[in-house]
């Protein structure tokens, strides 16, 4: 009967309790739950006599050791937590600062790019104004150069022969005579002051005979010389030469790129001109119309029917090239 009793007593409840999990604490330290702890104190307790009954005295003494036990094993850990705190409180208060001074350095780098975007602009702006007073003060230089150049004429084509070169003088009055003899009828003074050939040193390398620049003594007879020269093919021995106005270099230059719509122009009777220092002048449906840059005749010749597509120079320079 006893074993039949012992048979039919409930297994070891112990083994059938869910155990509660483990708590992690701080840094994945482990420690065991409140009810396994109850559980191992059971397990650990003194077992009653059999002859004297239970000792309460000596259970209060085993529960007062684990008590104890148990509050060490707590106040460690609670010291170790407070140590990583404390670590962690000073991360957290370095990072702060350093956050702080990142704020504040990122701050004054704003500041200080503000400040050198104002001066960009401003620098900026005195560029400009010197690149205005640059160019105003070129336009000045080349109108002073032209102005002082208004007294010569430049030959184009004289043959390059030591017998001319020798006597440019007699040449130019030679020229004079052949071309446009009522000027010396009417008493004009054609006397030169100077005539050289420009550039100073020949080029061999270049086939075209240099130019000649005349300076006359008599404004007025040079530009009656120059009128002469519009009108008519002036010639030297036979030989055709050309007759223009001495310029400086930077408006001759001006003045060439014109050269493409000047005989474009010529060839559809428009009466073009080259006017002081690089304005081109046509005449066309009774008006006389006036233009300082090529890209203000393009637009111009664009919206006459009449002119449209005649005058587009890339596609002749392509031609030519």
């Amino acid at each position: 009967m006893e074993n039949s009793t012992e048979a039919q007593k409930p297994q070891n409840t112990k083994k059938n309790k869910k155990k509660g999990a483990t708590l992690d604490t701080f840094y994945g330290a482990k420690i065991q739950n409140t009810e396994q702890i109850e559980d191992n104190i059971k397990e650990n307790a003194p077992k009653p006599s059999k002859g004297n009954g239970n000792s309460p005295q000596t259970y209060e003494e085993f529960e007062s050791e684990m008590t104890k036990k148990m509050e060490a094993f707590w106040e460690e850990k609670w010291e170790i937590m407070q140590k990583k705190f404390t670590h962690l409180q000073k991360q957290f208060d370095q990072t702060v600062k350093e956050n702080k001074a990142l704020k504040a350095r990122i701050r004054q780098l704003e500041d200080n790019d503000r400040v050198k975007e104002q001066e960009s602009i401003k620098q900026s702006q005195n560029t400009k104004k010197l690149e205005e007073n640059i160019k105003y003060l070129t336009d000045k230089v080349i109108d002073l150069e032209n102005r002082g150049r208004r007294e010569n004429l430049r030959i184009i084509g004289l043959p390059e022969k030591p017998e001319i070169n020798t006597k440019l003088d007699m040449v130019i009055q030679d020229i004079i005579k052949e071309n446009c003899p009522e000027i010396l009828e009417q008493g004009g003074n054609t006397a030169t002051d100077r005539a050289h050939r420009t550039p100073s040193t020949l080029n061999p390398q270049k086939t075209t005979p240099r130019n000649v620049i005349a300076k006359f003594q008599s404004y007025q007879t040079k530009e009656k010389i120059l009128q002469e020269a519009r009108k008519r093919q002036f010639r030297y021995k036979g030989m055709p030469i050309r007759v223009t106005q001495d310029l400086a270099s930077s408006t001759l230059n001006d003045r060439k790129a014109w050269n493409m719509i000047f005989r474009k122009a010529r060839e559809l009777g428009l009466q073009p001109r080259i006017s002081y220092p690089a304005k081109l002048t046509i005449y066309f449906q009774g008006k006389v119309w006036a233009f300082n840059k090529i890209e203000d005749f393009q637009l111009f010749a664009k919206k006459r029917p009449e002119l449209c597509g005649k005058f587009d120079t890339e596609n002749q320079r392509a031609r030519n090239t």
